[in-house]
């Protein structure tokens, strides 16, 4: 169940597959279109660091629910928005609605099931953030073009159904979540937190030391940079795809032929149904391969061999081995948040890791921000080098995080 709630919340990275046809229907720049994503996403990170601190309070079923029903409002102010063409409604809409939404459903199903399965975090964290990661594809490869095509391509209709779809997916997911009872712990499991009390006297450190402590700022910038570099493609892989696909087009083509935009279109969303599978499989794959060498091994991996594939972007030109390209940066990009939830609890203990999980989600909202912004402003700035300026900013982000994955060790805090 938190795998299908994970499922339903990822749809928001789908983003992409909307992205053109907002901006050629209502004329706003790509900037101004992909500050909805962005909001979102920035939103996301600040209210799952919210509940992740009231989770003990309310309990994951009330907020899993109170996400998805928040969420799916989102989508039905979206479409009253855009039936009226009115930008800043759509920005409260799916924006701040929708993020507040998305926070509190995400942070939910991850603490929980790293409850149930202490022994395996990894692995199963991974398991279920992998549904996040393959929302886009349902959205991209299903529900968008379905509603697309049931619609005749009205935007306002789609956002509306897509709403309906959600609400009745989440709520009833949602309902099926709660936390094991006191005491439950795997037989023969011990976790590092307790292995570090038995052989040291040490006060542990309280939740507001955890996340003031340089180890969690370090944690903190690392996932951040991760997320820059791989949200520039969730926001912006179809249109950046479909720039280098206009380019194999004959000279004298009308671009914006029916056929042609159709062809282009689907072009985009077959990359972003393949590489949400890639984002998927990255959380569970990553994420089991911590278990075994080590979160920050893990980590460092991610970051260093994304850091060599930006570098090849920066002068690849075939549109397909572009796409391999992007689906690598998703699997990593998936591996992060497979691994950092392991890589907390690991850290800083059960006790707080709702806690001190929420609160470095706050990354993951501050990168919704920068990444696709990055992405957008060079877009309307420089049209074909747009790509170019902007592998080479996430190439610098990842040398960046894989610098600071250099100075960090697999330890607990106390």
């Amino acid at each position: 169940m938190g795998t299908i709630v994970q499922l339903c919340l990822g749809t928001v990275y789908a983003w992409s597959f909307f992205q053109n046809p907002i901006v050629k229907a209502y004329g706003w720049t790509n900037a101004q279109t992909a500050w909805t994503f962005s909001i979102a996403i920035f939103m996301l990170g600040i209210s799952a660091a919210w509940g992740g601190i009231h989770l003990p309070k309310f309990g994951p079923k009330t907020l899993a629910m109170s996400g998805g029903i928040l969420y799916a409002i989102a989508h039905f102010i979206s479409a009253y928005a855009l039936s009226i063409s009115n930008l800043p409604l759509l920005y409260v809409g799916y924006g701040v609605i929708g993020g507040i939404g998305l926070g509190l459903g995400y942070v939910t199903p991850v603490a929980t099931a790293s409850k149930w399965f202490p022994d395996k975090q990894g692995f199963v964290t991974g398991m279920v953030v992998m549904g996040f990661g393959f929302g886009s594809l349902v959205m991209s490869k299903i529900l968008g073009p379905f509603f697309m095509e049931m619609t005749g391509n009205n935007l306002v209709f789609v956002f509306a159904y897509i709403g309906v779809a959600i609400f009745i997916c989440l709520t009833i997911a949602g309902a099926f979540l709660q936390m094991p009872p006191a005491g439950y712990a795997p037989v023969g499991y011990t976790s590092p937190a307790t292995r570090v009390a038995a052989t040291d006297a040490e006060e542990p450190l309280t939740a507001k030391q955890c996340i003031i402590s340089p180890k969690f700022a370090m944690m903190w910038l690392m996932f951040f940079f991760n997320i820059v570099a791989g949200i520039m493609f969730i926001a912006f892989q179809s249109p950046l795809l479909q720039d280098l696909l206009k380019l194999r087009i004959d000279a004298g083509t009308d671009l914006s032929a029916p056929e042609i935009s159709a062809s282009l279109a689907s072009a985009g969303a077959t990359l972003i149904a393949i590489s949400s599978l890639c984002n998927g499989i990255g959380r569970f794959f990553w994420g089991g391969m911590s278990d075994k060498i080590g979160r920050v091994q893990t980590f460092r991996l991610i970051l260093g061999t994304q850091f060599a594939v930006f570098l090849l972007l920066l002068v690849v030109t075939h549109p397909w081995l572009f796409g391999m390209l992007v689906c690598y940066v998703l699997l990593c990009y998936g591996g992060g948040f497979g691994t950092m939830p392991s890589f907390v609890k690991d850290t800083f203990g059960v006790k707080f890791m709702p806690v001190v999980y929420g609160a470095i989600l706050t990354a993951w909202g501050c990168a919704g921000v920068v990444g696709p912004q990055i992405v957008a402003g060079m877009k309307d700035r420089f049209a074909a080098e747009a790509g170019t300026y902007s592998f080479a900013a996430g190439a610098a982000c990842l040398f960046a995080g894989f610098l600071i994955a250099l100075f960090l060790k697999n330890e607990h805090v106390r």
